[in-house]
């Protein structure tokens, strides 16, 4: 396995957990917001790591970083979250090195997704990195892992048809509510939230019901305004949430709150109510099971909705890691380069004083040495040794042995980190 060394002692890794085993309740309490991740960020640069992104998503929250131990990044996650560390380990995943590197080519290319080709991960990916790199956190080994899982998604999405079909888990969420709900368009329907999941959301329930009968609330009522205006739906202040959810037959929350902001001591309900909870942590207390007529689905629920389209996804899932093995092949190879760069380097300058320190005897002690001729034959025999040793390292089983072989013959010094 490559060893993706920051020094001797520290490696690559990829910590979290997603919705493969940890469910929304627990997922919830690992959520990371802006603020967390931007203490996160912080308390990392003053413990000393070189490099990290963290990305938290309704589905997973992962972090990918050098470490000497992957419990510095557990740490890390655990101290800015509400999850603690026996928890974390009953559902976690941790990969190293090249496990770690292939780990972000699935997640970001949406392989991973809990939806097949989901490339909604990528936009974060890319967030988190932008975010990173403000604070000093990005080496050029992670900058150009980020690019070439960027590229990677770019071609997957364009050359193949992985992604193509209506399938996420607003799509899903309002299939719900037709397949579930009579007389849909009659219905008045409350969307309480207009983050990404609430917009698309919204604009899929706009497709297929009645526009006077959708209503938007948000905390931010500029926000909500601004997609009303375009999709041509109602807005109420967050002071009428209670009416509202009086008045609605089906309520879809997408709200970015770190707790509950819907629970049964607001619900005064005459009629019977379906809430559709889109957001991590769940927004919806499960106590409003408690009040008749009410039916809550979360959405992890929505996104084990299988049909066609995912289906026919699958089919594609071969060509998309072809696109991915020819492109971590490359970055790989940019690594070996980038490893032993310094090491040969260091052999060049060490061969060139050998070769100075005898062109200075020569010089002494012949009158008509040819100075010009020897230093283009002894500069092409320089050039030979050190590319024999590149050639050598390459190929070779174990670069890292390699390396050390020539710098302890050669008596090499130079610096240790190579990223």
């Amino acid at each position: 396995m490559e060893n993706y060394n920051m020094t001797k002692h520290t490696s690559f890794y990829a910590i979290g957990l997603s919705y493969k085993k940890a469910d929304a309740e627990l997922r919830g309490k690992f959520s990371l917001d802006a603020n967390a991740k931007s203490t996160l960020l912080m308390q990392a640069e003053a413990e000393g790591i070189e490099s990290l992104i963290v990305t938290s998503t309704c589905n997973r929250t992962e972090i990918y970083g050098f470490a000497n131990h992957p419990y510095e990044l557990i740490k890390l996650l655990c101290e800015n979250s509400k999850g603690t560390v026996e928890e974390f380990q009953e559902v976690a995943y941790i990969f190293k090195n090249q496990e770690a590197v292939s780990h972000m080519f699935r997640v970001g290319t949406g392989l991973d997704s809990q939806i097949l080709g989901d490339f909604e991960i990528i936009s974060q990916l890319k967030i988190a990195f932008i975010q990173s790199k403000s604070n000093g956190l990005v080496n050029s080994f992670m900058e150009r892992l980020v690019n070439s899982v960027i590229q990677a998604s770019k071609k997957i999405k364009t050359e193949t048809e992985i992604s193509t079909g209506a399938t996420s888990v607003s799509f899903a969420s309002v299939q719900y509510i037709i397949r579930n709900v009579e007389d849909i368009a009659n219905k008045n329907i409350l969307l309480f939230g207009t983050g990404k999941i609430g917009r698309n959301t919204c604009e899929n329930l706009v497709k297929h019901t009645k526009h006077d009968h959708i209503t938007l609330i948000n905390r931010t009522k500029d926000k909500a305004e601004k997609l009303a205006q375009k999709l041509d739906v109602i807005v109420k202040d967050y002071a009428d949430l209670q009416l509202e959810l009086q008045n609605a037959d089906v309520v879809v929350v997408a709200t970015g709150a770190q707790n509950p902001t819907v629970d049964k001591a607001i619900l005064n309900l005459k009629k019977p109510l379906l809430i559709l909870d889109l957001s991590i942590p769940k927004n919806v207390n499960e106590n409003v099971q408690e009040i008749n007529g009410v039916t809550l689905i979360h959405l992890d629920h929505l996104s084990q909705i299988t049909d066609e389209t995912l289906e026919n996804r699958k089919l594609h899932i071969p060509a998309a890691e072809a696109i991915i093995d020819e492109i971590k092949d490359e970055f790989t190879a940019w690594t070996k380069n980038r490893k032993f760069a310094p090491t040969i380097q260091a052999l060049k300058e060490k061969l060139n004083a050998i070769k100075e320190g005898e062109l200075n005897v020569q010089r002494k002690k012949y009158s008509n040495f040819n100075e010009e001729q020897a230093e283009l034959i002894s500069n092409r025999i320089i050039q030979k040794i050190t590319n024999h040793f590149v050639n050598q390292l390459k190929d070779g089983d174990s670069m890292d042995e390699g390396i050390e072989w020539i710098e302890k013959v050669f008596q090499l010094e130079q610096e240790k980190s190579f990223f």
